[in-house]
């Protein structure tokens, strides 16, 4: 197993990349525009200063590799690697525990 991190455009634009893959067995957390930045409230709960989201559609998808052989390299599908995103840690989401540093693809 892979785990990738992507950011695309917008919400449409996962879910055509998304539909493209067919039956490729994944798993995919649509974890929308992120929060980049918490938001401030006061006592009351009322918001003081609204977060700071991000303008990017964020995936998280856990790639299943079986079926690759030890002579192919492992890769993102076609048109999916220039909306892959690196980040430090785990970020906002991680799948059944799951070190993304250690799986990441």
């Amino acid at each position: 197993m892979r785990i990738s991190k992507y950011a695309f455009n917008s919400k449409e634009q996962a879910q055509s990349k998304i539909d493209a893959l067919g039956t490729t067995q994944s798993s995919i957390v649509q974890l929308g525009n992120i929060v980049l930045e918490q938001g401030d409230y006061d006592e009351n709960g009322e918001e003081t200063t609204a977060p700071v989201l991000s303008d990017k559609w964020h995936l998280d998808v856990l790639w299943d590799d079986s079926e690759i052989t030890e002579d192919e390299e492992v890769d993102h599908p076609y048109g999916w690697k220039s909306y892959s995103i690196d980040i430090d840690g785990n970020g906002v989401h991680s799948f059944f525990g799951l070190d993304y540093e250690y799986l990441k693809l």
